[in-house]
């Protein structure tokens, strides 16, 4: 008797193995629905000067009418580097005396289109690659970061045959999260490898004034609110 009660809860466990697994499916299909459409990178877009005073509004908010337009020069600059990989980790170390990410589509691309199972990337309008994705499962970025993996079959994919997205999605955060590259291992890693320092950010190009607005007051308040919780007591 006692052995079959062991087999009956192996196969119960073994089930609510196969429902989860099932259920992590279905919602990495979902987010490849919810994401569809085609990106470009977000900061080159946000940053614009007519925006500043969408930047300086949350901050003043924060520190004072004083203090914030430093702080929105500093939050800008902090998601517009133009290196990443081993030339970031020569300039920036691990990160402890600061360092600047960046968000920029990399490997010769300037926009990529999210079409269900089907992600492509284009430069100049000229298509770079195109291939069909699966899920793979769950991956963290460096422990802090948590997001759902995708692989393609395709041999010639070379850098781009896994995309590893984070859980944003225009309707939720107005913006994507996302890396892509050809080694598992190197995509979890924050400030190691050649990745180092570069996580894509992508921003609709259909985004109207209220997008533009919602992400701008989103990642304004969301880092100052970081920032806050960090600071020491006096």
């Amino acid at each position: 008797m006692k052995r079959l009660t062991c087999l009956l809860l192996v196969l119960v466990m073994m089930m609510g193995a196969m429902a989860l697994a099932e259920g992590d499916a279905a919602a990495a299909a979902q987010l490849l629905e919810d994401v569809k459409g085609t990106y470009v990178a977000l900061f080159p877009v946000i940053t614009a000067p007519e925006y500043d005073q969408l930047w300086l509004d949350p901050c003043v908010a924060a520190v004072g009418e004083e203090a914030a337009p430093e702080v929105a020069e500093m939050l800008k600059f902090a998601c517009s580097g133009t290196i990443y990989g081993q030339e970031a980790i020569d300039a920036f170390g691990d990160g402890s005396n600061g360092a600047q990410f960046d968000c920029a589509f990399i490997n010769g691309v300037d926009t990529i289109t999210f079409d269900g199972a089907t992600i492509s990337g284009s430069f100049e309008g000229e298509e770079v690659f195109r291939h069909e994705y699966a899920y793979v499962g769950p991956l963290s970025l460096g422990g802090m970061m948590d997001g759902t993996l995708y692989e393609t079959a395709d041999a010639d994919a070379g850098e781009f045959r896994y995309f590893f997205m984070m859980p944003d999605t225009p309707a939720t955060t107005y913006h994507l999260e996302f890396r892509y590259g050809s080694d598992v291992d190197a995509l979890t890693r924050y400030n190691e490898g050649p990745y180092a320092y570069w996580l894509a950010a992508g921003f609709p190009t259909d985004a109207d004034q209220a997008m533009i607005e919602n992400v701008i007051t989103l990642f304004c308040e969301e880092n100052l609110a970081e920032a806050a919780e960090e600071e020491p007591a006096a």
